[in-house]
């Protein structure tokens, strides 16, 4: 359901100039559903065990390398204002940094995911993972905040908002939970493709940079 959300907004996207990079974040997170649900299957015992592996790796280079880049990338892509593009790059590069602090502890192991009555409890390595958290974050909802289209902005106000209560419901599952809440919220960015986006941030958030 959540691919075919990303494919239409991707279609949808292709008449608005600098909507695609940011209409793909549907069908990615869709795809990192199905992905996770190998993971589930393996850990159940329905799939072999190398399949589960390969779905487990699959699965956290793409929650955990590929979308602190992509998301705030894709924003900056999406965004009308030159400036407020400025404002925004010094996040892409946090992004960048989370990205690769976290590929280098999955590349140095152990990485690991437990079976949990709701959620899958996904483990690596990590000196000062609150920190590291915390960063991943303000990467992705900042840029979402910065942004001069009202959409994005309501889109990142309501995943900060899920940030904080994922992380008060559960803290090992955080990244499962989290993830699939976005790919489920990804609907409203079909919507703000299809519509045109052109709506942008109240006056005052916007003269706050």
């Amino acid at each position: 359901m959540i691919s075919a959300i990303g494919v239409a907004a991707v279609h949808n996207a292709q008449k608005r100039h600098g909507h695609v990079a940011l209409a793909t974040l549907p069908l990615l997170l869709g795809a990192h559903q199905v992905i996770e649900a190998f993971v589930w299957f393996g850990l159940q015992g329905h799939v072999p065990h190398d399949v589960e592996r390969v779905a487990l790796w699959a699965y956290l280079l793409i929650a955990f390398v590929v979308l602190p880049v992509f998301v705030p990338l894709a924003v900056v892509i999406n965004e009308p204002s030159r400036r407020r593009q400025f404002i925004m790059a010094p996040l892409v590069a946090l992004g960048l940094a989370v990205s690769s602090i976290l590929l280098a502890a999955m590349l140095n192991g152990p990485v690991t995911v437990k079976l949990r009555p709701h959620h899958l409890a996904y483990s690596i390595s990590l000196s000062h993972g609150a920190l590291v958290v915390v960063l991943y974050v303000v990467a992705i909802c900042g840029t979402l905040l910065l942004s001069t289209r009202r959409r994005v902005v309501i889109f990142g106000i309501v995943n900060l908002v899920a940030v904080g209560v994922i992380a008060w419901l559960t803290v090992d599952g955080f990244a499962s939970v989290w993830c699939g809440w976005a790919a489920i919220t990804s609907g409203a960015i079909a919507l703000h493709v299809r519509v045109g986006g052109i709506h942008r941030a109240p006056r005052l958030v916007a003269q706050a940079f």
